[in-house]
């Protein structure tokens, strides 16, 4: 075979594998345009409202984050993204003048969020209540919808101490559960994920469900926040001290309001260690630290920190012109001044007085 033969074969030869090449190329692009036309599509629906007047927004741009899936909200406030895959996305809420909202969903069905409510930038009410109406306003009932199933159980965090110099741990509540966060940053609203406080730190970590991973948000950059307790199953509210005062200086910190109102009731955990008081000679006391906690129990005025009175008569002037007639509602109910239940009755009661009053919890958790 000559040379002129070899490449007229060689040139042959490449062509074919072009032709190959260009075969296969098409039969994929058949074959992931087949299984896009086949995969599942759903539909994201919801209505957005103004909390400030119960009226619909409309113009809002609804977006899925890092995709080109997007909607706008009509003038009922409906809005409708449709075609979506079943995925995780982080859904986004943009409108002008209005606090911008952040969720985590999944998509594995068509779904429906309900009604989401939006306060206008700067929204004050001047109820002199201690949560921000947009937390109070959040779709609570979808906190309660799932429970968490994390992959590596608690191990992966908390504080991993020597068990013969430290025992304990620095969290408000070691469970994680599923919250709404109200931030400080255009009031902004994420949802969507569990979190625990780290008291120490004054850190709040998140976590998506079913995931192994963890990130943290410091307290400061927090207004408020609202989390449904995974074990009593009740939602608790959280503000941020920097919000209140403490003989005219903010606190850094969370305080769990239990009773909202006219006169707020709240309480803040404290944490710290009791040292070993081990005798090696005598081998008596305690071999190794421990972290104890206990709780504060404040109530609210103007803003204003108060630490609830020991004292019976200083106790009840608290309630002002109202102060005789809360004393006898406690003796005639047998109530012991001394317990936090009690306290958490009666500022539910002076709080039922006055007009649009909502209870946050129907007893008092002590753990």
């Amino acid at each position: 075979m000559g040379i002129k033969e070899l490449n007229q074969g060689g040139f042959i030869l490449k062509n074919s594998i072009k032709v190959l090449v260009n075969l296969i190329i098409i039969t994929l692009g058949i074959g992931s345009a087949l299984s896009t036309v086949n995969a599942q599509q759903y539909t994201i629906k919801g209505t957005l409202r103004n909390g400030a007047n119960d009226e619909f927004i409309s113009g809002a741009v609804i977006t899925l984050k890092e995709t080109a899936f997007s909607g706008i909200s009509n003038d009922v406030g409906v809005f409708t993204i449709e075609g979506v895959f079943e995925e995780k996305f982080i859904l986004n809420i943009q409108v002008n003048g209005f606090q911008s909202y952040q969720s985590q969903i999944t998509v594995s069905e068509d779904l429906n969020l309900g009604i989401i409510t939006l306060f206008p930038f700067g929204y004050e009410d001047g109820s002199g209540e201690a949560l921000q109406k947009t937390i109070r306003a959040t779709n609570v009932a979808e906190l309660f919808s799932k429970r968490p199933n994390f992959i590596g159980g608690h191990s992966v965090f908390g504080i991993p101490p020597d068990p013969k110099r430290l025992i304990g741990n620095f969290y408000l509540d070691t469970k994680w559960n599923k919250a709404s966060i109200l931030l400080y940053k255009d009031d902004e609203i994420i949802e969507g994920y569990f979190v625990r406080y780290n008291i120490n730190s004054n850190n709040f970590e998140l976590r998506a469900e079913d995931s192994d991973e963890a990130t943290a948000i410091p307290g400061f950059r927090i207004r408020n926040i609202v989390w449904v307790d995974s074990r009593h199953m009740v939602p608790r509210y959280f503000v941020n001290g920097m919000d209140l005062r403490d003989e005219g200086v903010p606190i850094a910190g969370f305080f769990e309001v239990l009773v909202d109102g006219k006169m707020p009731l709240v309480r803040r955990t404290v944490a710290t260690i009791k040292e070993s008081n081990y005798n090696a000679a005598l081998m008596v006391g305690n071999r190794n630290d421990e972290i104890i906690k206990r709780f504060v129990y404040y109530y609210i005025q103007d803003n204003n920190l108060f630490e609830i009175p020991k004292k019976k008569k200083k106790f009840f002037q608290i309630f002002g012109e109202k102060s005789q007639e809360m004393e006898v509602f406690a003796k005639d109910n047998n109530m012991n001044l001394r317990e936090p239940s009690t306290w958490f009755n009666l500022f539910t009661h002076y709080n039922n007085k006055f007009e649009g009053f909502k209870p946050l919890l129907p007893d008092l958790i002590d753990n």
